[in-house]
């Protein structure tokens, strides 16, 4: 098998593979969070719970003055990592191109010199975690495998798409299959790994301050 192949399988079947562990696992995850045993809550609400539940999303998602006082640079990071993923998913034009192809919808691009200014920043945000997590004493201690391995599953879909733009070492097609198996592999590690944290972080928080609202506690 040569590496046309290998891309043509990559761009076709894989992905769809890729796709399909991806749904089926972040819904079944969902579903069991959904499910689990909650005993009903009896007492006469104090205040809307709904109400509650967003305003602790949006508080707790909003950078902490505390927190950047004692990790700012770990919680600046986070936030450019996480935003320049983000960012460079949904508005990267070849990647619009792509979901407008599998789900027949689209939105406007941004310019191409600022998706590759937001992926080296991006890039440097992982490294610069990965510092963190090697050189503080208790999250060294507290790092497993997974969060390594989420760690580099992370960064290559990032480095392949940038050097796919920028490398002449390799072939075009060498390094867009690198890319198409890098996002592949996130895709099916996604919904058992410490990535689901992407969607069941904010129906925690939503939960949590639906459920304190309801006492008239504010969260």
């Amino acid at each position: 098998m040569n590496i046309f192949d290998i891309l043509q399988w990559a761009r076709g079947t894989g992905l769809q593979i890729a796709v399909v562990i991806f749904s089926v696992g972040v819904l079944i995850r969902l579903l069991e969070m959904w499910m689990l045993n909650r005993k009903p809550d009896l007492a006469e609400p104090r205040a809307s719970g709904t109400l509650g539940g967003w305003r602790t999303v949006f508080t707790r998602s909003a950078p902490s003055m505390v927190l950047m006082k004692k990790a700012g640079l770990l919680l600046v990071s986070g936030y450019i990592f996480h935003l320049g993923f983000f960012i460079v998913l949904f508005f990267f034009a070849p990647h619009i191109r792509l979901f407008h192809n599998m789900f027949g919808v689209s939105w406007p691009a941004l310019p191409n010199g600022i998706i590759e200014i937001i992926t080296i920043l991006s890039i440097g945000a992982l490294f610069a975690l990965l510092a963190h997590r090697i050189m503080n004493p208790v999250q060294r201690f507290l790092s497993t495998f997974q969060d390594y391995f989420v760690w580099l599953a992370s960064l290559l879909p990032l480095l392949t798409g940038y050097l796919l733009l920028h490398t002449s070492d390799f072939s075009y097609s060498q390094m867009l299959t690198a890319h198409l198996l890098s996002v592949e592999l996130l895709l099916v590690i996604f919904p058992f790994t410490k990535l689901m944290h992407a969607f069941t972080t904010f129906f925690s928080r939503w939960y949590t301050g639906a459920m304190a609202a309801r006492k008239g506690v504010t969260v």
